[in-house]
């Protein structure tokens, strides 16, 4: 079974004084704006590399919700946070790396089961799985 989802994006202009804007099949974003602006010089808007860590967080947390479930466990509360590292290099600029950041509450959890579903989660996720960069992560458990 393929599940297929869409998004798009707009352009105008060129690459420092061209604006975008970027879009979803869902509507969770309408025309949201995106540029060199945005993305290079921190300004108000969007921006490729804080989308793909959007999506890497969401999938992350999912995937680790399956895995803590088929350990027996379920999560009072799962929050995780991707910060993706854009390198400028030979070719131009390419994602090196996601850091993801977890706290995760789950009372009476075991630490081995949780650290060996969170492993699974980090692997398995399928954003984790489409990028080519190093993902490292940092987990905490509440118990």
């Amino acid at each position: 079974m393929a599940i297929k989802k869409t998004a798009s994006a707009h352009w105008e202009g060129g690459i420092k004084d061209g604006k975008g804007r970027i879009s979803t099949q869902s509507g969770a974003l309408r025309d949201n704006p995106y540029g060199f602006n945005t993305r290079f010089e921190g300004q108000p808007g969007t921006n490729p590399e804080e989308l793909i860590g959007a999506a890497h967080a969401g999938c992350f947390s999912m995937a680790l919700s399956l895995q803590l479930g088929e350990a027996g466990m379920t999560a009072e509360s799962i929050d995780t946070k991707a910060e993706v590292t854009l390198e400028k290099d030979s070719d131009g600029f390419t994602i090196t790396a996601v850091h993801l950041t977890l706290v995760a509450k789950i009372p009476g959890a075991d630490r081995e089961k949780f650290e060996q579903a969170v492993d699974a989660a980090k692997t398995g996720c399928p954003v984790s799985k489409v990028l080519n960069a190093d993902i490292t992560l940092e987990a905490t458990l509440e118990n």
